[in-house]
């Protein structure tokens, strides 16, 4: 048992109270939009616009081969996929080539490595667009694949009135692993964050594996110019600079889902992750609030709670005030699982409450100071 003053003891269980008031504000007011949220009737077009697909690939062989044809393949009357080759030393193109004359509306542009003049996901991005024969532009990942052949329509949906944005949601593919758990909770966790903030018309970031713009708004925004020097952020970056209340929409059938392989050893996750959320710093002031007294009081609810367990204040309290905000958000978290087809992680909440505090303070660090590479 800790001794400690009763006065600071009573202090540390108010501040504790209060983490958990704010924890408890963020799964009503906010998260509570996507587990409470119901569609829209989806608009039904007369005649769908031609649309282009672009993937920026470097040495993804063995996933297009895998993946490419079921984008190739969708349910859509007129469409390009562009597959931007970026500097690859793999068979790639013999690939692409092949493919070219099986599919006609595949349309490869293929970068050669120059030393002087480095390219990386953002140029191989900026050239497929440039490349594209349409408005509207779909992006996703060389190793994704679609949940079934209409997700190109599923998505072009959303695009009505001023919409020049729409979100998706591209979860990872479930395998019998601690890792994999953690990986796919945080992408539900983000998916959580990113729709509910556009549900209440505040968009702050969406993910390139499952994303969707129009061509005048890439180039009314400068494209990439803004963070052009950042490894990551062609997704999130983007999407925070250019959107608004009234153009950004979401798409939320399981048919338009993307899935995605995960990541099979901690430390190529980590290498990947520490580069995702070294960008967050790059976030409109507001959106870093939103986010960061989130991570804030998340952090304080867990140290106070197991701090205070230890001391001789009143045990019942304590589990009181953790059982309150356990509860909330179990309700909330049952919604938001149960639309984005992630049930499977509710009975794993706590545990990956934990890991994510982790996730998020050590591996945020380590991304503020590693050196990446940079191209990919």
């Amino acid at each position: 048992m800790l001794e400690i003053s009763n006065n600071w003891l009573l202090v540390l269980v108010v501040i504790l109270g209060l983490s958990a008031l704010v924890q408890i504000l963020y799964y009503l007011v906010v998260f509570s939009r996507l587990a409470f949220y119901k569609d829209k009737p989806t608009p039904q077009n007369a005649q769908l616009p031609p649309v282009s697909v672009i993937i920026a690939a470097r040495n993804e062989y063995k996933n297009l081969e895998k993946n490419l044809k079921f984008f190739l393949e969708q349910d859509y009357p007129k469409f390009e996929v562009i597959v931007v080759n970026d500097c690859s030393w793999d068979d790639s193109q013999k690939l692409l080539e092949y493919y070219q004359e099986q599919y006609p509306h595949l349309k490869v542009c293929q970068l050669i490595e120059q030393e002087k003049y480095p390219t990386g996901k953002k140029f191989a991005l900026t050239i497929g667009i440039k490349a594209a024969a349409y408005e509207q532009l779909f992006f996703t990942d060389a190793d994704c694949v679609p949940a079934g052949n209409q997700w190109l329509q599923l998505m072009q949906s959303q695009f009505s009135g001023s919409t020049e944005i729409v979100l998706g949601y591209s979860p990872y593919q479930k395998q019998n692993s601690l890792l994999n758990l953690f990986i796919r909770y945080e992408s539900a966790f983000t998916a959580m964050a990113y729709f509910s903030a556009a549900i209440g018309k505040h968009a702050f970031m969406g993910v390139g594996r499952n994303l969707a713009y129009t061509k005048s708004l890439f180039f009314n925004q400068k494209g990439f110019a803004s963070h052009q020097h950042i490894l990551s952020g062609d997704d999130d970056l983007f999407v925070n600079k250019a959107a608004t209340a009234n153009n950004v929409a979401i798409q939320l059938d399981p048919q338009s889902f993307i899935y995605t392989e995960p990541k099979k050893s901690f430390d190529a996750w980590q290498r990947q992750k520490s580069r995702h959320v070294s960008t967050g710093k790059f976030y409109k002031s507001k959106d870093k609030l939103f986010l960061g007294g989130y991570y804030a009081s998340l952090f304080l609810f867990f140290a106070l709670f197991i701090f205070t367990l230890f001391t001789s204040f009143d045990y019942r309290i304590i589990l009181g005030i953790f059982a309150l905000r356990f509860l909330v958000q179990t309700v909330v978290l049952y919604g938001v699982y149960k639309r984005l087809k992630t049930m499977s992680l509710i009975w794993f909440t706590p545990l990956l409450d934990i890991l994510f505090l982790f996730y998020i303070y050590v591996f945020g660090s380590i991304g503020l100071v590693r050196k990446h590479n940079k191209n990919w």
